[in-house]
């Protein structure tokens, strides 16, 4: 799949938190998130706020290694007053997207993954903030929409997390996904298809056929048979495939052995 580009990233963390904070206004910012049963709307907030601040930290001082939180410049607003909180996260936003944008996609700068660059970390972020806007748009009654790509590329990086995580941070979950024999096939059904389109244009990639392996997972675009399918519209199969909405909700299919999808999603995280 193609990146979407690292401009477009940075203009994602800036405007994905534009969302989230209009999710925030008149909100009970004491109240739980049902997605994320141990924060509250408020926590939830600050956590993405402090997300782009330390990985623009990390970015700016081109750090060669993991930084503690407290070491983070910008502290946290003060607690109950919304509008504090409002202009930290936009100015955290704003910083990350800034940093980020100057110092190219290529320059290289820790970070826990697979990749140590600029552009990880604005392609990071900007996903964090997606997700996390989920959750807020969840736990106030907003609709959540995204753009088709920018789903699309946050389901891909998520394979690539859950990969990598498996990888280098074992953990009795993470080393049962593998064994061959399994396979799950997401497939967007409000997308055009490849199928559709030209060799010049080749369109939205949102079919995956994800595959358990002796060395764990693997995954192809592609429309393919596999042992269980995950229907629906893509924004909803992202919801669904980070854990934020349940798959026998009403607003996707689950076709064949709904066993290995509740196996999967048991185990592909990452705290």
């Amino acid at each position: 799949m193609t990146l979407l580009g690292h401009d477009r990233y940075c203009d994602e963390v800036v405007g994905q938190t534009a969302l989230l904070r209009s999710h925030l206004v008149g909100a009970d910012l004491t109240a739980t998130v049902p997605t994320c049963p141990d924060w509250t709307l408020w926590e939830l907030a600050v956590h993405v706020g402090g997300a782009h601040r330390w990985s623009e930290h990390i970015v700016r001082t081109r750090a060669t290694g993991d930084v503690p939180v407290e070491d983070v410049p910008g502290g946290r607003p003060q607690d109950g007053d919304p509008a504090a909180l409002d202009a930290w996260l936009a100015e955290g936003a704003e910083r990350a997207a800034e940093t980020f944008r100057a110092a190219g996609a290529n320059t290289p700068a820790w970070s826990w993954a697979w990749e140590h660059t600029a552009g990880f970390w604005a392609r990071r972020m900007a996903h964090e903030t997606v997700i996390h806007r989920a959750d807020a748009a969840g736990t106030t009654g907003v609709t959540f929409e995204v753009d088709q790509d920018l789903a699309a590329d946050a389901i891909e990086e998520w394979l690539q997390i859950v990969h990598f995580a498996r990888e280098e941070y074992p953990d009795d979950a993470t080393r049962e996904l593998r064994g061959a024999g399994r396979s799950i096939h997401l497939h967007a059904t409000d997308t055009p298809t490849t199928d559709t389109t030209t060799d010049t244009d080749p369109g939205l990639e949102t079919e995956w056929l994800i595959e358990f392996g002796d060395k764990g997972i693997d995954w192809r675009h592609g429309h393919e048979k596999a042992n269980v399918a995950l229907r629906g519209p893509l924004t909803d199969v992202l919801l669904a495939f980070y854990r934020r909405l349940p798959p026998d909700g009403g607003r996707l299919e689950v076709l064949g052995e709904r066993e290995v999808l509740d196996f999967w999603l048991e185990r592909a995280s990452f705290d």
